[in-house]
């Protein structure tokens, strides 16, 4: 058994077959994700986990060299933007039905039970070296 980290088997496994460039879409309970794209279902009850636990879990684990989030975060859902803001000074803002769209070319989706607006965030995985 593990001592750290994230313990769920499914989402460990999916993040060890992670490489340079795949992305990772971490998104609220009410994004629609199309088919394709691995999915680890983290949702428990709204709010439950939450879209901060699970991003800062994942961040633990992973190197990002880039990220990508709604535009319509900023007013929708400051708490989140912030939240964003703090992990990645140059975080690229698009339109939400572009990041939808772009959510089809991720690796994987890990999907929390956040019940709060546009908190969806795609990362580009870096590499350690």
């Amino acid at each position: 058994m593990k001592r750290s980290g994230i313990l769920n088997r499914h989402l460990a496994g999916a993040l060890a077959e992670l490489g340079h460039g795949d992305g990772v879409l971490v998104c609220d309970a009410g994004m629609p994700i199309p088919p394709g794209p691995r999915v680890v279902d983290l949702a428990f009850r709204a709010g439950t986990p939450s879209f901060a636990e699970v991003l800062d879990g994942l961040l633990d684990e992973l190197i990002v060299e880039g990220a990508t989030a709604a535009r319509e975060i900023r007013d929708a859902n400051p708490q989140a933007a912030a939240l964003l803001d703090g992990h990645f000074p140059r975080l690229d803002l698009i339109p939400h039905d572009d990041l939808k769209a772009l959510t089809s070319a991720a690796r994987l989706v890990v999907r929390t039970g956040e019940a709060r607006p546009y908190a969806n965030v795609l990362l580009r995985c870096g590499v350690f070296f």
